[in-house]
C-alpha cells in the first residue's frame, strides 16, 4: 500500500495524498461543487477529478513541482513566474462562473471585517498596535470598486505547479468564482515581492502594484488569528507577520 500523507488538516478541512492521488475531504460539499465545476470551466491547467463520494473528492496529481512556498525562497525561474501570470490573465479573461465567488464580500462587510479584526489583533496582544495600524492603512487602497473577473480566490504559491518554465496545473478551486483580480495576484505574491515583476509581466497589462501592497496587508491581518488557532504558525520567517513587517 501506498503511504498516505496528511498535505493539511484542520477543523474545516483534510488533504490526504495517496501515491499519485489526493483525496480532500470537506463537510462542506457547496465548497466541493465548486471546485469540481470550476476545474470543468476553467482554460488553464488542473487535476484529473478521479472520482468523488461524499464528502471525499479523488483528484489526480499534476506533474511538476510547485512555483515555490510562503517563507521559503523560490527555485522557479523568472520564465516560470512570468508564466503564472500568462496563466492567470487566461483565467481572468474567461467566462464569469455563474456563482459569486465564496469570498465575495462587498467593500462594507469587507472594510468592517478587517476593523473588527485589526482590534482583535490589538487588544488581544497578537499583534503591536503601530504594526496593525499602518497596515490598516495601507490596506485601504484594496477596498475600491472591481471589475469582476473568474478569479481563482486562493492562488497561494503551492497552488501552482510548474515544470521548467510551463504550468502543469493550478490546483485547490473551492474558493473560485467572481472575484478581484488583484486579489489573486496578490496573494501569488504574497511574501515574494521580488517576483511580481516577473508574475505583473506575464499578466501583460497595467496593474496597480498599491493594490497588490494593499491586499498583501489585508489578507494578512485577516489570516494571523485563523492560522494561529488552526495550528499555523504566520509568524514563521517570510510569512504573513513578516508582509506586515515589510509594509512598514
Amino acid at each position: 500500500m501506498d503511504e498516505v500523507k496528511v498535505v493539511v488538516a484542520h477543523s474545516e478541512r483534510a488533504t490526504l495524498r495517496v501515491g499519485d492521488m489526493f483525496l480532500k475531504v470537506d463537510a462542506d460539499q457547496v465548497r466541493i461543487d465548486v471546485e469540481v465545476e470550476s476545474m470543468a470551466l476553467v482554460p488553464v491547467p488542473t487535476p484529473q477529478v478521479l472520482w468523488r463520494q461524499p464528502p471525499v473528492l479523488a483528484i489526480a496529481a499534476v506533474p511538476g513541482t510547485a512555483l515555490g512556498r510562503l517563507g521559503e525562497p523560490s527555485t522557479a525561474s523568472p520564465a516560470a513566474w512570468a508564466a503564472a501570470g500568462a496563466a492567470i490573465r487566461k483565467l481572468h479573461d474567461a467566462p464569469l462562473p455563474p456563482w459569486p465567488g465564496r469570498g465575495g464580500r462587498g467593500r462594507d462587510e469587507l472594510a468592517a471585517d478587517l476593523d473588527g479584526e485589526c482590534e482583535r489583533l490589538v487588544t488581544s496582544g497578537v499583534l503591536p498596535a503601530d504594526l496593525v495600524t499602518r497596515n490598516r492603512h495601507v490596506a485601504e487602497a484594496a477596498l475600491r470598486p472591481w471589475t469582476p473577473v473568474f478569479a481563482h480566490g486562493d492562488l497561494q504559491i503551492t497552488h501552482v505547479f510548474v515544470d521548467g518554465d510551463e504550468i502543469t496545473g493550478i490546483i485547490d478551486w473551492s474558493e473560485a468564482g467572481q472575484g478581484d483580480a488583484l486579489f489573486d495576484l496578490a496573494t501569488l505574491t504574497l511574501g515574494h515581492e521580488e517576483h511580481l515583476g516577473d508574475v505583473v509581466a506575464g499578466y501583460g497589462t497595467d496593474v496597480d502594484l498599491d493594490v497588490i501592497r494593499a491586499w498583501w496587508s489585508l489578507r494578512s491581518l485577516l489570516a494571523v488569528r485563523w492560522l494561529v488557532e488552526h495550528g499555523f504558525d504566520p509568524f514563521a520567517p517570510g510569512c504573513e507577520v513578516d508582509v506586515l513587517r515589510s509594509q512598514m
